[in-house]
């Protein structure tokens, strides 16, 4: 039997570049995505079209309103997305959203027997979100392996970052190696609904960047204007 994964899928660069690695490495793939009510919903369509076209065994989309508590531009239409870089921590920031997406994913795993999760974040083009760095990654684990009847019961699991360390360039190249089309993804913060993105928020920014240090074709389509 092959081994399986739950691998969580925003439908942008790098979830689609950590998907694209995980199928490259064997692994039967479980996709999971969330709907919070993000700002750029566009990016669960493309996560559905990255999902099928690297042979996801299935992609799951749960629905959380994280609307509700507010607290970053992405989740309320009354704090706008920065348009240049800023200083600390940006209100791109979403409280907590990796934390419950690893959570999410976690309860997943354990009922489909999973010993693997996949997570596309970075902490090097990682805007300062605190939940993208190294440490984070390696406390959750520990505590996924506290907390579930799997893990006391000695299937252990490991919470995958391949990108954790990676320039956004080093990820474009994996993944275009790997012969991953870019052209499917959605990053941007305010993407409409077409999936177009603004070419003026942090996440724009570093893919664009991303791609020229590559010295590869940015395939992002950009909205008029």
């Amino acid at each position: 039997m092959s081994k399986k994964a739950v691998v969580l899928l925003s439908g942008g660069l790098d979830s689609a570049t950590v998907l694209a690695i995980a199928r490259s490495q064997g692994y039967e793939c479980y996709c999971l995505s969330l709907d919070y009510h993000q700002r750029h919903s566009a990016e669960l369509l493309a996560a559905q079209r990255v999902a099928e076209c690297l042979g996801a065994a299935e992609h799951k989309t749960v629905q959380l309103d994280l609307s509700l508590f507010g607290g970053s531009a992405l989740t309320d239409n009354r704090i706008d997305v920065p348009q240049s870089p800023t200083e600390g921590i940006p209100v791109t920031y979403v409280p907590a959203r990796n934390t419950i997406m690893l959570s999410l994913a976690l309860a997943w795993a354990e009922v489909l027997k999973s010993r693997d999760i996949f997570i596309g974040v970075n902490a090097l083009d990682y805007s300062g979100y605190p939940d993208c760095r190294a440490e984070y990654v390696r406390a959750f684990q520990s505590m996924a392996n506290l907390a579930t009847k799997a893990a006391v019961e000695g299937d252990t699991i490991t919470v995958h970052a391949p990108l954790i360390d990676l320039s956004k360039a080093d990820i474009v190249k994996r993944g275009s190696a790997l012969g991953f089309d870019y052209g499917m993804t959605v990053s941007c913060y305010q993407a409409d609904e077409e999936g177009r993105a603004c070419g003026k928020c942090d996440s724009c920014r570093f893919r664009r960047e991303g791609f020229l240090a590559a010295g590869l074709a940015d395939p992002t389509r950009y909205q008029p204007g």
